[in-house]
């Protein structure tokens, strides 16, 4: 989606509501940029955006506080004559009687919240970015190994769940089983749970695992930032897998390209394992150090010494 309704904002950001208008379910926000409505209180609505949210801070409120009852709600009147998706208070501050009355005239959400002003733009700010950034759901595991944010994708049945319980065995956190909703924030993806199914993980014989009630809160995550994607797959012996590292395999997410590495399963091979590996590795990679080049360089260089020493 590329908006949020106001009744989910007010609901997810837990505001006090004041006087809610009756369309709050259906009004959308696209905008992700804030009003503090100084000049329109004072009556400048030159260049005035309506469609915006609206908070009133302690120099706004106290402008209000100095007018005179009839000066005070013929600004609030003339403000309210434009169709703003909902006012909020910051700090608690004391809901003047003209700002209810006129809610109602206008049919406009007053909301009240106990931040700091500035606190609270951002909150919004990061809020509703958040909720209308480009999405999309992937069938996987997203882990955090090491500090990297590993996306365990492949066919039902090859084993990305036991491998995932394996990396929780390891010290690792799970942040997603099974479905894992991807959001594109400032070009880069991140990775959360399905509300409902947050923290609950599928094994095959076992049934449903509460991962956070067996293995502690630190065994579990609410989100994580995607670094690179694992994908499993049976051994095909027919193919040819890279064994040098030397050509980096990528896929596009939401227009990110992230790093990607395939892994053959067969008995014998520790899956948890070359996961916990290929993560270490691609943390090596993104601090400018890259095993595979080091090694070719080195034997790039020993084949022209003996050029060299040959030709002498």
């Amino acid at each position: 989606m590329d908006f949020i309704t106001l009744d989910r904002l007010i609901e997810e950001l837990d505001f006090e509501v004041v006087y809610k208008s009756t369309d709050s379910a259906s009004l959308k926000i696209y905008s992700t940029e804030i009003t503090r409505p100084g000049l329109p209180i004072i009556g400048y609505f030159e260049k005035f955006a309506p469609e915006r949210l609206q908070v009133i801070g302690s120099s706004e409120w106290n402008y209000i506080n100095d007018l005179s009852e009839p000066l005070r709600y013929e600004s609030i009147d003339k403000y309210f004559s434009y169709p703003i998706p909902a006012l909020i208070f910051s700090r608690n501050l004391e809901i003047f009687p003209e700002i209810i009355e006129l809610a109602e005239k206008y049919n406009r959400t007053i909301l009240r919240s106990d931040k700091a002003t500035s606190k609270l733009i951002s909150e919004l700010i990061d809020h509703i970015d958040y909720s209308v950034a480009p999405a999309t759901t992937i069938h996987g595991v997203l882990m955090e190994v090491y500090g990297i944010g590993v996306l365990l994708t492949g066919k039902s049945g090859l084993g990305k769940s036991e491998t995932a319980l394996e990396l929780l065995m390891r010290g690792h956190r799970l942040i997603s089983d099974d479905a894992v909703e991807i959001k594109r924030v400032e070009e880069q993806l991140r990775g959360e749970s399905p509300k409902l199914t947050r923290y609950f993980m599928e094994i095959r014989g076992i049934g449903i695992l509460d991962i956070e009630r067996l293995y502690g809160i630190g065994s579990v995550k609410e989100y994580e930032y995607i670094d690179m994607m694992v994908e499993l797959e049976l051994w095909d012996e027919n193919k040819v897998y890279d064994r040098i590292g030397l050509d980096e395999d990528t896929i596009e997410i939401l227009g990110v390209n992230l790093p990607k590495v395939t892994i053959p399963i067969r008995p014998g091979r520790n899956t948890a394992m070359i996961v916990e590996v290929a993560a270490r590795n691609n943390r090596q990679k993104r601090l400018g150090y890259n095993a595979a080049q080091v090694l070719n360089e080195r034997i790039m260089s020993e084949i022209e010494k003996r050029k060299n020493t040959l030709s002498e």
